[in-house]
């Protein structure tokens, strides 16, 4: 196999991740809090062909000299965009958007017995009972436990009405008497391309111990003196539909080019064995 059929052949197995990538994006375009990815490439290794050494020819070039011959591209990274979609309006109690980019909810989820912390932009919260209804959790929509200020968020039962505060504090009224049962914990991802998607739409920090990074400087608490929520709210997806269109087709066109690249090398190849 040619040196050009390699290149073109490890291109479009980078090229079917993106595309995967994008047909994502566009089915989560409807997901609550749903944030884009962003394919990155980068260049493979290359060789260097110094056949240029007359010093004649450098002269007016911005280039270097010679011609550099690669093998291909492959997905540098995908990249995870925390800026806010649009805000609708639910007039419910416990729905709520976060207001400023790269803030995100904590809840845990707990998988063969281990719990970790997740985050998410994913307001649509709900209320789960324990098994004796004495007291209720604030849980996501998935029913994994909220995190607040003192850990998860429980509620004793029997209260008449519950609301959010735009800095998080939750209180609920029993009987006319307003009472404060907790504040949500949001934080603030300083470096949001170290976290690592999870489904469910939610991020964690990866468990690799060699990325070189401390999770103090990824995920930093928020002052909750502001205003960081609007109750009563979702936020949309943040996916540009018109952009990853776009995106689409020109994947597709550098696939089907690619692609076009082996057979006419394969063509040629046959011409080539005849003629012997």
């Amino acid at each position: 196999m040619s040196r050009t059929m390699i290149q073109a052949a490890v291109t479009m197995k980078q090229l079917q991740q993106k595309l995967d990538v994008i047909g994502h994006n566009m089915a989560n375009s409807q997901t609550t809090g749903y944030k884009h990815r962003q394919a990155e490439f980068s260049s493979l290794l290359f060789q260097q062909m110094n056949n240029m050494s007359d010093p004649a020819n450098a002269q007016g070039r911005s280039t270097p000299d010679g011609i550099r011959i690669g093998s291909g591209a492959k997905l540098g990274g995908i990249n995870i965009d925390l800026s806010p979609g649009a805000i609708k309006e639910t007039e419910r109690a416990l729905d709520i958007a976060l207001l400023e980019k790269n803030h995100l909810l904590q809840y845990t989820v707990t998988e063969n017995g281990v719990t970790e912390t997740r985050y998410t932009r994913d307001g649509a919260l709900y209320l789960s009972p324990n098994a004796t209804n004495t007291s209720m959790l604030l849980t996501t929509k998935d029913g994994h436990p909220v995190i607040g200020e003192n850990g998860p968020i429980e509620i004793a039962a029997g209260f008449d009405d519950i609301s959010i505060a735009p800095n998080g504090q939750i209180t609920v009224s029993r009987q006319g008497v307003v009472e404060n049962v907790g504040a949500l914990s949001v934080v603030e991802a300083v470096r949001p391309r170290l976290l690592e998607a999870t489904g469910e739409n939610g991020f964690r920090l990866p468990n690799d111990n060699n990325l070189g990074y401390n999770p103090a400087e990824v995920l930093q608490a928020v002052d909750a003196t502001g205003d960081l929520v609007r109750s009563g709210s979702l936020e949309h997806s943040n996916v540009d539909m018109g952009k990853q269109m776009t995106d689409l087709v020109m994947t597709q066109r550098a696939y089907q080019f690619n692609a076009r690249t082996i057979s006419m090398t394969d063509q040629m190849s046959g011409l080539i064995n005849q003629l012997r």
